[in-house]
């Protein structure tokens, strides 16, 4: 029989066992996560008429043993998501290219990181 253990000196299956358990505060986490990273997508979007800005919501779901935390903005335009079109760039009526602007990237890593940073802290302390 092969035995294994970890640092703490539980067992494989006792550590597994309380990763189970600490997963389901991942739920609470994404939602304060989520809040923080609509705080900053509306700091960050360019702003005009803060349409744009005020239209960023967050949704945590849970797909089989996996959790989402996605961001939305609904300001649509004639079926043009405007929060897209800011990022990427689009053509104007006259055929000229309006260039877009990376603004969601910089505004979620730091948030992305702090989340991984945190579950990887709680698997560790175990």
């Amino acid at each position: 029989m092969i035995e294994v253990t970890t640092q703490t000196g539980s067992t494989v299956t006792e550590w597994l066992i309380n990763v189970q358990k600490k997963s389901r505060n991942i739920p609470a986490l994404l939602e304060r996560y989520g809040q923080v990273g609509v705080d900053a997508l509306q700091t960050t979007t360019p702003w005009r008429t803060g349409k744009t800005a005020m239209s960023w919501s967050y949704n945590v779901k849970q797909e089989g043993s996996n959790y989402i935390l996605e961001f939305n903005n609904s300001n649509v335009v004639d079926g043009v998501n405007i929060a897209l079109i800011l990022q990427t760039g689009h053509p104007t009526r006259d055929g000229a290219w309006i260039e877009g602007r990376d603004y969601i990237n910089p505004a979620l890593q730091p948030i992305f990181d702090d989340i991984l940073n945190k579950a990887w802290g709680e698997i560790k302390a175990l």
